[in-house]
């Protein structure tokens, strides 16, 4: 085994020594390829998918070079496409929901222990500077993770202190094929703008910007551990409602409780719309409440009594009964 296959091996053992069957998300650009050919010569047993967006109609060829380069190499590969036309604002981004979507029900579907994806240090530094610019708080600026959940499947990512360029350099050397993708060079797309950023100011360190990230990610880790449990001694679920005794605890604690406690209202009472996520901002909520006032967000009602806040689905609105003007 070559020196970079014993790095991936150990890299792939700190995060995964209990995973057995991965899923390999290869979309046939010279990382993910990269990964592919480490993982070839470091580990046994797991497939490979790729993605078909069908954004593009390069990617049908894309698709199909993984698939015949698994197949030189004994791998099972699958080619995976939405049913569905991705559509509207923030295709990047719709793009990147389906593909984890499909993914995920892929590897739920074949038994696969965990999804692999080939993200690396410039990645993690390119997510740190975009999201630090929107203004993002300790989640948003811990970046990549290592090793997470996504729709209840495992996702681990042994690439996080490889450099783009070694593993461009792994390809070519190994005269593995690959393909470049041309969003990677559209300044439409934010990541392309940070990528050039980064690329032509070595001072702002790469690797140092995807090490503070990691920092931040294991902070983010002991936070949501510790709200874990605080939410455990203190919430009260029930009736339709959540009670949070919030006395003494921090602006941050209390952001991630009632971010909680909201979407467990709405989980309870199949709220779907308006929309909510995890990542939603709710400043203006957080001030009403600290300041006892009673607010309403994402179809819920927070209220404030003493020390406790209470969270509760919010009527609905009564049409009006007055005819035309």
């Amino acid at each position: 085994m070559t020196e970079e296959g014993r790095r991936f091996a150990a890299d792939f053992a700190r995060l995964a020594s209990d995973i057995v069957n991965p899923l390999f998300a290869v979309s046939g650009g010279p990382d993910s390829m990269a990964m592919l050919t480490l993982a070839h010569e470091a580990l046994p047993g797991f497939t490979v998918a790729s993605i078909d967006h069908r954004l593009r109609p390069e990617a049908v060829e894309e698709s199909a070079m993984v698939a015949a380069h698994c197949a030189t190499l004994g791998i099972p590969h699958a080619t995976l496409a939405p049913s569905e036309p991705i559509t509207g604002a923030s295709i990047q981004a719709q793009a990147r929901t389906t593909r984890y979507a499909l993914l995920t029900d892929h590897a739920r579907a074949i038994g696969a222990g965990a999804l692999v994806t080939g993200h690396h240090a410039d990645d993690q530094a390119e997510t740190f500077l975009m999201r630090a610019a929107r203004g993002s708080g300790l989640a948003g600026l811990a970046g990549v993770r290592a090793r997470t959940e996504i729709h209840g499947i495992t996702v681990v990512r042994p690439l996080l202190d490889w450099r783009r360029a070694e593993l461009r350099a792994i390809v070519r050397r190994a005269e593995v094929p690959f393909f470049d993708d041309p969003s990677n060079h559209d300044d439409r797309h934010d990541r392309t703008r940070f990528r050039r950023l980064l690329g032509e100011n070595e001072w702002l360190g790469t690797p140092n910007l995807a090490r503070a990230a990691a920092a931040l990610a294991e902070t983010d880790t002991d936070v949501r551990a510790m709200v874990e449990w605080i939410w455990t001694e203190r919430a009260k679920v029930g009736g339709g409602e959540v009670k949070l005794a919030v006395e003494k605890l921090p602006r941050e604690i209390l952001r991630r409780l009632a971010r909680r406690a909201i979407g467990t209202v709405r989980t309870e009472a199949g709220i779907v719309a308006p929309e909510w996520t995890e990542a939603a901002n709710i400043e203006k909520l957080l001030d009403s409440l600290l300041a006892g006032k009673r607010t309403t967000q994402a179809g819920i009602i927070a209220s404030v009594r003493g020390d406790v806040w209470r969270f509760r689905e919010a009527p609905p609105r009564r049409a009006s009964t007055l005819g035309p003007a």
